[in-house]
């Protein structure tokens, strides 16, 4: 699809992402009166994929849907200018104009906000796409009420690990954390709740080299202290990090990592693109942090507007 624009049907402003930050964006863009488009996939980001929640300002014990839910009541006050289920594909900037392209159409803005968070990344094992979404989730929050009574493995050994095994210790049977490096690193408090419940077995230097099973996941091979064994388990929950969603930006300069590379304004190396949250490289990945950065982003937004007319 070539790429042009029109200028009676140009936006101030389009924001890709719908998560903390990208909501955030939103909310600060209509109380400027600007003129915007929110892009998303979906609605909440990993805000919606978060079990309990009791570090957010304001809110002493919340769960990740409960929040997601009030990001999204408070974005939805400002008016239904939400594509709900698209996917940015690709971004371009010409004559100063920002064209995005998704799965769906084709919009075009005098500036952009990124937003567009991370995604999960994947082991790469043998019977992994096999078993996706037949035993094998990357959500916790999502997926944890299907294994209810079940044993199940947890891959990973940081925060996101900890958190899905403390919303899986009260649902399933039995928990396997498994996690490739000598020691578990999330945060102290996490995982002295993980070590006072009897139910979870925690493999450290261990290392997934298959998921097994028939219609379903039946169980994984795990290869610990130079020996191969075998657990029996019902489901396996896949958190082992994640990547920024920021393919389709190729215009814009990003890190090793892909995160996108922003000043303390949010800009870009791209004039009139800004970007904010975790698809950036703002050092800690945070929930609070990723709503700072997308009204940051949007009040940046707004100046360069006023500054271009």
């Amino acid at each position: 699809m070539e790429f042009y624009h029109n200028m009676s049907n140009i936006y101030d402003l389009i924001i890709i992402g719908a998560g903390p930050a990208g909501i955030t964006a939103s909310v600060y863009a209509a109380r400027k009166r600007i003129i915007f488009l929110v892009v998303t996939k979906d609605i909440g980001g990993q805000a919606a994929w978060s079990g309990d929640i009791e570090n957010y300002t304001g809110y002493q014990f919340i769960t990740g849907p409960e929040l997601a839910s009030k990001f999204e009541e408070h974005m939805k006050k400002y008016g239904n200018n939400v594509r709900e289920g698209e996917e940015a594909i690709e971004v371009k900037r010409k004559d100063n104009i920002i064209s995005v392209k998704t799965n769906r159409g084709l919009y075009e803005a005098k500036t952009l906000v990124i937003a567009s968070g991370k995604k999960s990344k994947e082991l790469g094992v043998p019977g992994e796409k096999e078993f996706k979404n037949r035993g094998v989730t990357y959500c916790a929050t999502c997926d944890g009420p299907l294994f209810s009574g079940k044993d199940v493995a947890i891959i990973g050994g940081g925060n996101s690990a900890l958190d899905a095994a403390l919303q899986l210790i009260k649902i399933a049977k039995r928990l396997y954390l498994i996690n490739i490096t000598p020691n578990i690193t999330g945060d102290p408090i996490m995982q002295e709740k993980i070590r006072e419940s009897d139910k979870v077995t925690i493999l450290n230097s261990a290392e997934v080299t298959a998921i097994t099973g028939d219609k379903a996941v039946r169980s994984i091979r795990v290869k610990r202290e130079g020996k191969e064994e075998t657990l029996p388990v019902q489901g396996i929950f896949v958190e082992i990090g994640l990547i920024p969603n920021s393919g389709f930006a190729k215009e814009v300069d990003r890190n090793e990592l892909g995160e996108i590379k922003v000043d303390c304004h949010n800009s870009t190396n791209v004039p009139g693109i800004f970007a904010a949250g975790d698809v950036t490289n703002v050092p800690e990945k945070q929930i609070v942090i990723a709503a700072g950065e997308g009204s940051k982003a949007a009040l940046s937004a707004f100046r360069y507007l006023n500054q271009s007319r």
